[in-house]
């Protein structure tokens, strides 16, 4: 079952994801709040799988609450996926920086929300369907210094293959069809050169692997 807290100032788009994830037979809401503050108590007590979190909100947005939830150790286990209204903006550059997972368009199609949850709990996709490779190259070949550099003589040859292919936007499954692996080989190099470079998920993957020149933003 995934777990799911929702942070949202606008109560009709809290009551209409409500009823759109309670009425999947393996999701549940088991939170909503309104302000970034509310969204960073509730997944402090509810260590839910994802917090749905939006991005403009009083007393605290979501981008310090995704921050503070990312930096908690404790809350390891909890992925952000941020809520916004469009799919090109710098609420959706600086919330991938503080760690989120990746993000939604809210009037985005609802099987394509429903399958965000599920490719985000097993971390094997990185950001919306209806968002194109565009924004990930936009967005790594921006400066930032919130991230540790990434150390890539830490990676075998293959790692650094696997860590390519994941910034490029392959599933584990398209990784291992095209290196001619099994699946679970491919997930387990994935794995290990995210434990390599300290990249807390999937997404923090893709910025390092950019941002070290790994892989060439112009060529997205």
């Amino acid at each position: 079952m995934i777990r799911v807290v929702l942070v949202d100032d606008q109560s009709l788009i809290r009551t209409g994801i409500r009823a759109l994830l309670d009425a999947e037979d393996d999701i549940t809401v088991v939170g909503e709040g309104t302000t970034g503050v509310e969204g960073v108590a509730l997944a402090t007590e509810l260590r839910p799988d994802i917090v749905l979190m939006d991005v403009q909100m009083p007393e605290m947005d979501g981008i310090e609450a995704t921050r503070q939830i990312t930096g908690d150790d404790r809350l390891d286990g909890v992925h952000v996926v941020m809520l916004t209204n469009y799919g090109l903006d710098e609420y959706v550059f600086n919330a991938l920086r503080a760690g989120a997972s990746g993000f939604v368009v809210k009037d985005t199609e609802p099987e394509e929300l429903i399958q965000a949850l599920h490719v985000t709990v097993r971390g094997d996709a990185l950001l919306s369907p209806a968002v194109t490779r565009r924004l990930i190259s936009e967005f790594v070949s921006r400066p930032a210094d919130v991230l540790p550099d990434a150390d890539l003589g830490r990676l075998t040859n293959r790692e650094r293959e696997v860590v390519a292919l994941v910034a490029h936007g392959l599933s584990n499954d398209e990784i291992a069809e095209r290196m001619v692996l099994s699946p679970m080989t491919a997930k387990t190099h994935v794995s290990r050169a995210m434990t390599k470079l300290g990249a807390r998920d999937r997404a923090q993957l893709v910025v390092l692997a950019y941002q070290s020149g790994l892989v060439s933003a112009r060529a997205g």
